[in-house]
């Protein structure tokens, strides 16, 4: 037998490797998650699963800077679906979520059992709902993961940064951490119209991902700071540590007009592909 089909061989056990056990651990989540945890307890979880699940898929971490000690608002600029667990493994973390992820398949009820928090953003009370839950969290010694700019994007720009979560920074009175995240390959970055399920299955084919993180310094929230200078602020640093063009770290920050039209259209952020496409996709 040739080497090609032997390569083809070992990628397909691979995906079907980590696949089953991302499955196994989404199942696992959810039945323990119907004891309804504490928001400490639920962020543990979400760490371990998190930190099984980047060993699972070959995740490899170049890491720069530290955390500090104690809850903190983790904000990171968003590349992919990996990107969740890639930080999630880092510290005790409640995640706050897009409302599409919710309805997907497993995924979503796995998430909600490990203490996601979902917005759906046409509902300014689901918004409201997460913003309050992130208190809690706070409150309770973990702290809360987001990625302000609501969608992801190649890595080589930074969208506007919602302000939401950087206003629960500033009542909790919790260290807002900016971090700047990317990958080795490209090919990583999920964007555009890219369904879940077939880019899962080219990264889970992969021998090894290399995920890079970099700990901008802690930003301590003043009260007269308003969410929106905080959220300029962290936008600026992590703009800084990415080496990105000036202009994504002008004084504008998010509320830039010059950047809110390079905001890209919003992804259907579907797990499997239209079924036109899978129609034409058969011989």
């Amino acid at each position: 037998m040739s080497r090609a089909p032997l390569t083809a061989v070992r990628r397909a056990l691979r995906v079907g490797r980590r696949g089953g056990g991302t499955l196994f651990a989404t199942l696992a989540a959810i039945g323990e998650g119907r004891r309804t945890p504490s928001p400490a307890v639920a962020a543990a979880r979400f760490q371990s699963i998190t930190r099984a699940l980047a060993a699972l898929h070959g995740v490899r971490l170049e890491r720069r800077g530290e955390l500090p000690d104690g809850p903190c608002v983790l904000v990171a600029n968003h590349v992919s679906w990996l990107d969740a667990i890639v930080l999630g493994q880092l510290a005790p973390c409640a995640p706050i979520a897009k409302g599409e992820v919710a309805g997907w398949p497993v995924i979503g009820a796995g998430g909600r059992a490990l203490g996601v928090s979902f917005v759906d953003r046409s509902s300014p009370m689901s918004g409201a709902v997460a913003l309050r839950r992130a208190l809690r969290v706070l409150g309770a010694g973990a702290s809360v993961l987001n990625f302000p700019e609501g969608t992801t994007t190649d890595g080589t720009r930074l969208l506007p940064f919602r302000r939401g979560v950087f206003g629960v920074a500033r009542l909790a009175g919790a260290p807002i951490v900016p971090i700047a995240l990317s990958y080795a390959s490209p090919a990583i970055a999920w964007t555009g119209g890219a369904s879940f399920a077939p880019h899962y299955v080219q990264t889970a084919a992969r021998d090894e991902i290399v995920a890079r993180v970099t700990f901008g310094s802690p930003i301590l929230p003043w009260p007269r700071d308003s969410a929106r200078i905080l959220a300029a602020a962290a936008r600026h640093e992590i703009a800084a540590l990415l080496g990105l063009p000036s202009w994504t770290a002008s004084t504008g920050g998010s509320h830039d007009p010059a950047d809110r039209v390079r905001v890209p259209a919003a992804r259907p952020d579907a797990v499997l592909p239209p079924a036109e496409r899978r129609l034409r996709a058969l011989p």
